[in-house]
């Protein structure tokens, strides 16, 4: 067994292949979506309907875990354009935690749960000296009719890719609130104040039942790794390409701002909140109407190529140059 020291943040694309997915064995005729690269939830056989679960931590955050916790696995249901029911909490707290502490992180998690419209239907919580700050671990489940969830491996050339909301939208939250002391210094308290507030627009539900009602050819919720991550995870579940236009990228400018201060790219910062969203171009402006009347921002960022043609975006200067797959969160240069 290779000792090579692993980085922080999520596991390299192929070494999560090669020491993770190539070690399951065994698998289940139940189970139509297995384990994959890119793969936001697994889903199951369950006769008339499929089950639609996905599972996430809440790792670098610390003020906003129990918000998050419940908006990153429902998110997940969501861009299979499915509606999230219910979820599982597992917390894991530091010695010397508080009972309020707990009353804090499940505060947040239940009126984000009632946002969502889904129930917390149980979990586990303890104090371990195996963390050092809190942890928690949310599973969520969604219902669909069988053969109605979207999936990636249904893009085709031609198709048009969609973005909503911004870039580095969760990442920019989580600084806010947790570097807030030292960015003082660089951000009005206008900026700030704004910066915070976008942690309350992590959720993607609305737009993923919307846009699954429409038919899509997949979703993507754009998590660790950012924009450019979650499009070269989309192709490489399809085995497509794509070619993204920088320009057409929204970006909030505090979040420049604040990766620039910590030279961090913010097309490769945690933007939950925001969802990538495959649609048939016969379908594009329809999507458009749809999203712009719940007042949800969604800009065509680029179109799918065609099988073995790489991941490219064209720069703002007019430079082609080619997506490299994703690695650790830029979130992560700081934390």
């Amino acid at each position: 067994m290779k000792r090579n020291i692993l980085p922080v943040g999520k596991l390299d694309s192929n070494v999560l292949k090669d020491i993770v997915f190539d070690k399951i064995s065994f698998k289940r005729e139940e189970v139509i979506t297995h384990p994959g690269i890119g793969e936001d939830c697994a889903v199951i056989d369950f006769g008339e309907y499929e089950c639609v679960i996905s599972t996430d931590p809440i790792t670098a955050s610390v003020n906003d875990i129990g918000r998050l916790s419940v908006h990153i696995s429902c998110n997940d249901v969501a861009s299979n354009g499915v509606e999230p029911l219910g979820i599982l909490l597992a917390l894991m707290l530091p010695v010397g935690s508080t009972q309020g502490d707990v009353a804090y992180i499940m505060e947040q998690a239940a009126h984000a749960a009632e946002l969502c419209g889904v129930e917390i239907m149980g979990g586990h919580t303890e104090v371990t000296p195996a963390v050092n700050q809190p942890v928690i671990v949310s599973t969520a489940l969604g219902r669909a009719v069988a053969g109605n969830s979207a999936n990636a491996k249904d893009m085709e050339p031609g198709d048009l890719i969609y973005m909503t909301k911004t870039a580095g939208l969760e990442g920019t939250g989580i600084i806010a609130f947790d570097f807030e002391d030292e960015l003082e210094k660089i951000l009005t308290d206008e900026e700030m104040a704004h910066a915070q507030s976008l942690l309350e627009h992590v959720s993607v539900v609305k737009e993923g039942i919307i846009a699954g009602k429409i038919g899509t050819r997949g979703m993507h919720d754009i998590t660790e790794g950012g924009v450019l991550g979650a499009v070269w995870e989309m192709c490489r579940i399809s085995g497509l390409g794509a070619k993204l236009y920088e320009k057409e990228i929204s970006v909030e400018e505090v979040t420049k701002k604040i990766c620039k201060y910590y030279k961090m790219d913010y097309m490769r910062l945690i933007s939950s909140g925001a969802m990538l969203i495959i649609m048939e171009k016969e379908k594009a402006r329809f999507l458009e109407q749809q999203l712009k009347g719940e007042d949800v921002l969604c800009k065509c960022i680029g179109e799918i190529t065609e099988k073995g043609s790489p991941v490219t975006m064209e720069t703002v200067e007019g430079k082609e140059v080619e997506v490299a797959p994703p690695s650790a969160d830029e979130l992560y240069k700081i934390f």
